[in-house]
């Protein structure tokens, strides 16, 4: 079985997510093309690299995931290889795969430079078509990854806000809005483990407030702020029925607080 993903963030029903799998299908005809996400803001590196550590451990060992977020498209920026964990991806080392990085450090980068694996000629707007959609593709049909370039030590790294936690608060931030327009945060589930949920806990973002964390979405009547850990394991703010971000006017970097109430 060879599963290659697919995260852009060329937009839904764009013809380029289209002319990728044909290149991909024209090479290897019994590969198994799964789209993650095409919705991924324009030039937003941060929110794709977030997209792919959420969603692309959860696939089969071996999977090959080709991420295409690219605003250095056409400059001297480089496109790796690289595996992480149990997965394999393609993508312009920008910053894309440093969330990875940075839980699971790569066994393998190698630097795309062999023009042998990709299609001729070479778009300068188009890498993902005419560089990574190939090389995708002869990897799935078992091409050698050492054969595609020369190694590297390092990927590019991003900075990352880390929320900070003292004796009587923890200090964090919005780094995310999912398509439910919840308030995903960087404060984890683990940095809660030993103080009280319940309502002694307040949690601020901006003017509003909310007392406990909950278990779902249901546990509050609709129209309700409430604060509770998400499947990714952060904490997120939500509107129960309604779209928090756009009620609210908060964005990506908003301060969120949490105090307890002794």
């Amino acid at each position: 079985m060879s599963i290659i993903t697919l995260t852009t963030d060329f937009g839904p029903g764009s013809p380029y997510v289209a002319a990728m799998k044909g290149v991909i299908l024209s090479i290897h005809p019994a590969a198994t093309i799964v789209d993650v996400s095409h919705d991924i803001p324009p030039q937003d590196i941060r929110r794709g690299a977030l997209v792919l550590e959420e969603v692309t451990p959860w696939f089969p060992a071996g999977t090959i995931h080709v991420a295409v977020v690219d605003p250095g498209v056409g400059t001297d920026r480089a496109i790796v290889y690289a595996r992480i964990g149990e997965q394999h991806y393609v993508a312009p080392d920008n910053g894309l795969l440093s969330r990875l990085a940075a839980g699971t450090p790569p066994a393998k980068i190698i630097r795309l430079a062999n023009a042998e694996y990709w299609l001729p000629p070479v778009s300068s707007t188009f890498h993902g078509r005419d560089i990574m959609a190939p090389v995708a593709a002869r990897l799935a049909a078992g091409l050698d990854p050492d054969l595609l370039g020369p190694p590297l030590e390092r990927l590019t790294t991003l900075e990352w806000p880390e929320a900070r936690r003292t004796s009587s608060r923890i200090d964090g931030a919005v780094i995310e809005i999912d398509s439910f327009g919840n308030l995903v945060t960087n404060i984890t589930g683990e940095m809660l483990s030993g103080r009280p949920t319940d309502h002694r806990l307040c949690v601020v973002c901006n003017i509003y407030e909310t007392w406990g964390v909950y278990r779902a979405y249901a546990n509050q009547p609709n129209g309700t702020l409430i604060a509770l850990i998400g499947s990714t394991g952060r904490l997120e703010l939500a509107i129960v029925g309604d779209n928090a971000a756009r009620r609210l006017g908060i964005g990506v970097g908003q301060p969120v607080t949490l105090a307890w109430e002794w």
